[in-house]
């Protein structure tokens, strides 16, 4: 039976995406890999390699010995953690990309998902509805790695009909997974100190509002993207994709009719400059009408989500 390999599964979306994909194809279909073992119950849970994502005679290996016919590429090193280790960063977020490109034009694999980031717009870029195409002038060591890829990507499809797929993902919040060290992770430690303190100090100034997403539209779109049509996928660099944008402020307030005694302050820091770099709000237009993108959740219900299944754990 042709096998699914998810490198970097340990990882915030790579965890829930392990999840969903063995809901959908069977537990036994589906491999999951990182560099190391994370949670041991995840290790547990079904199929588990340990692959260094800048080996390629690794990845190679688990691909022929398993039958794989679809990598899904989620290793990366996130914005502010790449700011402080540039050259790893590009190191990691582009030479395990060419590894999985060359291994598809190779014939290895047949389709691969590779998630963008809207960290691939700059200072430049216009702000509002951000445009699927448009100025793309990225100021920080991930957009620029994100932003190369994309261009790889496209490549390796017009030149070698290397069938990949990508997204770039808004902000992700997710309540099953600490935040993992990107600029828009205020919005996923904010539901935790809310619950466990009652307050929290925001690394962002109040009005600064970003493109976000819900972890189960993020992960719905990644599985549908890769489930459409070849013909359907128009776009071979990466696709834009949206549901909600708000400002710390606007998330406290949400919060504040959950927990009324909830409160916030405001201590900027470098992750400022990142944020005040890329867009507020995204066009996502040709996801939905190419492959029919619909995002479920917005700022109140995904609020009620996160602080029911937060309370429990």
């Amino acid at each position: 039976m042709a096998k699914i390999l998810i490198i970097g599964a340990c990882g915030q979306i790579g965890t829930e995406l392990t999840k969903k994909l063995r809901e959908v194809y069977g537990t036994d279909a589906v491999i999951a890999s990182d560099i190391r073992k994370g949670d041991p119950e995840f290790v547990a849970s079904g199929p588990f390699e340990v692959v260094n994502a800048l080996d390629f005679n690794q990845i190679e290996t688990v691909i022929e010995q398993n039958n794989v016919e679809e990598v899904y590429l989620m290793a990366a090193l996130l914005s502010a953690t790449a700011e402080k280790n540039p050259a790893f960063a590009w190191d990691l977020n582009m030479n395990s990309l060419f590894h999985v490109l060359n291994l598809a034009k190779a014939g290895k694999i047949k389709k691969i998902f590779w998630p963008s980031s809207i960290a691939v717009f700059g200072p430049t870029t216009p702000k509002q509805n951000t445009p699927q195409y448009t100025v793309m002038e990225p100021s920080t060591v991930y957009g620029i790695s994100k932003q190369s890829g994309e261009r790889w990507a496209e490549y390796y499809h017009n030149i070698y009909g290397v069938d990949i797929r990508s997204i770039r993902y808004p902000g992700l919040i997710s309540w099953s997974t600490p935040p993992g060290g990107g600029t828009t992770d205020y919005a996923v430690d904010i539901y935790h100190k809310a619950l466990a303190d009652g307050k929290y100090t925001c690394f962002l100034s109040e009005e600064t509002r970003l493109p976000m997403m819900y972890m189960d539209d993020a992960i719905r779109a990644t599985v549908e993207i890769m489930q459409a049509p070849a013909e359907n996928i128009k776009i071979r660099s990466s696709y834009n994709l949206s549901a909600m944008d708000f400002t710390p402020k606007e998330i406290a307030e949400a919060i504040k009719k959950e927990i009324p005694d909830f409160t916030i302050d405001y201590a900027p820091d470098f992750r400022q400059k990142i944020a005040d770099s890329w867009p507020q709000s995204i066009d996502d237009s040709s996801a939905r009408q190419d492959w029919g993108w619909k995002h479920d959740f917005d700022l109140n219900s995904m609020t009620v989500d996160m602080l029911e299944h937060l309370s429990v754990k």
